[in-house]
């Protein structure tokens, strides 16, 4: 029975450590540092890097599963606000640690409009403070950063409810467009 009740003892302080762990804040990239390079296949096998954004915004969020309820419910509000972010000269692009064809079946199904980039390394992932590592499980942390046209971090989420997510982003990036737009000589 002492066996026992160790055993189930050791086993709770193991999950209560793993749980501790993924808690732990990780190195912070701050709003104002320069948004990490990265260079990731999308669904259809095209590389992007963040250079194809230089003079525009980008709404780069990061999620852990395709076609899990959540990760489904953030991408479908952002495929709904779709107009109102191009409006604002902005591209929405999904990353996870999922490979190309996960990513192609889940842009298919829900006939998403915008690029889903695999990191199954998780090394861009880990470059923005979003990679969750278990050892055996890995995935993406759900964060959003909002890049800048010059490459810079403008706005970061790391709190996001999926639900209501994209009307966020799109209120922040609204923002910071009209401040930017304020600050820039009349033509």
């Amino acid at each position: 029975m002492l066996k026992l009740m160790l055993g189930g003892l050791a086993a709770l302080l193991l999950v209560a450590s793993a749980m501790l762990w993924m808690l732990r804040p990780g190195a912070h990239r701050p709003e104002g540092s320069a948004a990490p390079d990265f260079a990731l296949p999308d669904q259809n096998g095209r590389i992007h890097r963040l250079g194809d954004y230089a003079g525009r915004w980008l709404v780069l969020y990061f999620y852990p599963r395709d076609d899990t309820p959540g990760c489904t419910r953030e991408a479908c509000r952002f495929r709904d606000d779709i107009g109102i972010l191009r409006g604002l000269d902005a591209a929405v692009v999904g990353v996870s640690v999922d490979d190309a064809r996960s990513h192609a079946d889940f842009a298919r199904k829900y006939q998403l409009p915008f690029a889903l980039l695999a990191d199954p390394d998780g090394q861009t992932a880990a470059a923005y403070d979003s990679l969750l590592n278990l050892g055996v499980v890995r995935f993406a942390r759900r964060r959003t950063f909002i890049i800048a046209p010059d490459g810079r971090i403008a706005a970061r989420f790391d709190k996001v409810d999926p639900a209501g997510h994209a009307q966020e982003v799109a209120r922040t990036l609204q923002a910071q467009w009209t401040a930017r737009q304020a600050l820039s000589p009349a033509k």
